[in-house]
Parts: structure tokens; sequence; C-alpha cells
């Protein structure tokens, strides 16, 4: 009896054990599952929209570097033309960065005052072969690139995609999201370099230097009641 005694409590802590065993597995899974949709929630709370609080599209969900939900036309609509678009916005961005940077960087040399001027210039070189040179470049380059892009689903030149011959990281996240939002700030301040060459006649060094010496008497307000005479 003794011995059935034991065996009996044996058999009963395995129960036991048992039993909690899986109470307390099944609380684990509970706090992973609570932890994962905080997590989920948190991620969602965390993701920054050109608009606080606005319903975004459905394919705007946050994967592709810079995405903020916006897009009121709706032209992203198609997966297909959105890869497209997203190229798009990335070559534009590009050469927007590279021009600011141009523009900025030779007025500030004292090489060309006047941007805009510059096809006006002569540099010894016909325009027709310039033009010779430009086109079939441009056109090989061009080839190369959405052929590559086409393949690979990546931003290069020539056979290298990506192109990132310093290596900084064009493939990480992070590094996508910096190059876009520059890139954005760098079309945007195009546009403005190009309505201040138009309605002012100066680089955009130059109309600085004015708004600074005379913040109330040169700036946006004063230079549009002075369109008229400007543009004269």
């Amino acid at each position: 009896p003794a011995h059935a005694h034991a065996t009996q409590i044996i058999k009963m802590s395995f129960a036991v054990s048992s039993f909690v065993g899986t109470r307390v597995v099944a609380k684990t899974n509970v706090r992973a599952s609570a932890s994962s949709r905080r997590a989920s929630v948190q991620v969602f709370a965390e993701r920054k929209l050109w608009l606080p609080n606005i319903k975004t599209p459905d394919y705007l969900d946050g994967t592709i570097a810079g995405d903020y939900g916006f897009d009121p036309l709706g032209l992203g609509s198609d997966p297909e033309r959105l890869k497209y678009y997203q190229e798009a916005e990335l070559m534009n961005a590009r050469w927007a960065m590279m021009a600011v940077a141009g523009i900025c960087t030779t007025e500030a040399l004292g090489i060309q005052s006047k941007w805009y001027m510059a096809g006006q210039e002569d540099y010894g070189f016909p325009i027709n072969a310039q033009l010779a040179v430009l086109f079939p470049t441009m056109g090989f380059l061009e080839t190369k690139r959405i052929t590559g892009w086409l393949a690979t689903g990546k931003s290069g030149i020539n056979e290298t995609f990506p192109f990132d011959p310093l290596g900084m990281g064009a493939d990480s996240d992070s590094m996508k999201l910096k190059e876009i939002k520059n890139g954005r700030a760098a079309m945007i301040a195009f546009v403005g370099i190009c309505v201040q060459a138009l309605v002012l006649r100066e680089g955009p060094l130059a109309a600085l230097q004015d708004h600074v010496a005379n913040p109330f008497g040169n700036n946006l307000a004063t230079n549009v009641m002075n369109l008229p005479i400007n543009l004269a």
C-alpha cells in the first residue's frame, strides 16, 4: 500500500507539473501575441504621414522609401506603374540635386553668376558638334539604365546596379530614405531657383544676399508686387 501510495503521489505530481507547464506556455503565447499586437500598433502609430490621421491608399503601405501616403491623384494605384513612378521620381531627384549643387557652386565661386545664361556662352565647341556627342552618349547610358532597372529593380549605371562606388550603402533603407528626401527638397529648390531667375533675373545666392540685406524690401510679397517692373 505504501508503494502504491507513493506511485499515486508521483503521478499526481507529474499531472500538476504538466498542467502548470501548459498554463505557463499558454500565458507565454498570450504575452507574445499581445506583444506582437502592441509592436504592430506602435509601428503603425510611428509611421509619418503627409497629413496626420489621414487615410492612406492601400497600395501605399510604407514599404517604399519616402512613402508618406501622399498620392491625391491615385497615380500609383497600378502596381506596375507605381514602380515606374518611383524610379522616375528618383531620377528627377538626382538630376535636381546635381543641378542645385552646380548652380550654387558656380555662383559662389564666381564662375557663372547667372546660371540661366550659360547656354548662350561660347565654349569654342559648336552646338551641332555638342549634340552629335550628347545624343548618342545619353541614349546609350539611358538605354543601359532602364534595361538594368527592368532586370534588377535597382537604379544604377552601365553594368552596376545599384551604383554605389563609394560604398555608402545604396541598398540600405536609411540611405534610400535620405536620398529621396534630399532629392525632393532639391526638386522644390530647383523650381524656386527657376522662378527666382524669371522674376528677379538673379541667381539664388544673389537673391539670398538681397533678402538678408533688406528682408522687408526683398521678399516674396514685394517681389510679386514688383513683378511687372522686374519682367519689363
